[in-house]
């Protein structure tokens, strides 16, 4: 199968190391004094490791490859997968699905010093959700990494008002392809209008927006996406649609 996946000019690569301790599925090693892949298997292709090579020696190319084996990553981890099945008002509470009923504004909310929750669902982080909620049917869909929230000002009141919302990490998290399957199961069956990606300025954030491309590819249908990149100061760097 074709797929993206790490390419190493080992021309360009000085055996720093760099890169190695920033592939959470350690996929890399130095070798010889040069970094090498030593499984595709073990490579996502999402290239959270590019932004640590000061060398410019890694990229990522489309190529016959293996498929990515999340569960021999989990086996180097030391991991057991934490979720096997998704059922609404079921298991952990923390996971259980449920709408937020939001009450009406008053006319004085202005005077308020709070600013009011936009979240409309739970549970929210992309391991959790299950695209058959019927919250996420037919809604805008907003994609965020896990550090926008904390790092931009007003994210309830300009961002997340009236949308759906998953958060992920691309580069902390396990599971990068079942990510993928739920997020073309968002555009295929429960048939998002539109897809927002809100994304730090940090080049491992830029897996984010690969996870909602990849899903794109395999979907039946298609929707608008929108990248927005966010400044570690809390600007915002980039709105467009892609």
């Amino acid at each position: 199968m074709k797929r993206d996946i790490l390419k190493i000019d080992e021309k360009l690569c000085n055996g720093c190391g760099k890169c190695v301790p920033n592939c959470h599925e350690g996929a890399l090693k130095v070798i010889n004094g040069k970094i090498k892949l030593t499984s595709e298997l073990m490579c996502d292709g999402l290239g959270a490791c590019i932004g640590h090579c000061p060398e410019g020696a890694i990229t990522i190319e489309t190529r016959e490859a293996d498929p990515f084996n999340e569960a021999l990553v989990l086996e180097y981890q030391g991991h057991e997968s934490i979720l096997q099945h998704e059922h609404e008002g079921g298991g952990c509470p923390g996971s259980r699905a449920m709408v937020i009923e939001k009450p009406s504004l008053q006319k004085n909310v202005g005077s308020s010093p709070d600013q009011q929750s936009e979240l409309r669902q739970w549970p929210v982080q992309l391991h959790l959700i299950n695209p058959n909620s019927s919250y996420f049917r037919k809604a805008d869909l907003l994609i965020a990494a896990d550090c926008v929230a904390f790092s931009i000002g007003n994210f309830h009141g300009n961002h997340l008002k009236a949308k759906t919302l998953a958060i992920a990490c691309p580069k902390l998290d396990n599971g990068i392809e079942s990510y993928i399957e739920k997020l073309t199961d968002l555009i295929d069956i429960a048939k998002v209008n539109t897809i927002t990606v809100m994304m730090m300025e940090v080049p491992c954030c830029g897996g984010l927006l690969n996870m909602v491309r990849n899903a794109m590819k395999k979907a039946s249908s298609k929707v608008p996406v929108k990248k927005i990149i966010i400044g570690i100061n809390g600007d915002v760097l980039l709105d467009e649609w892609v």
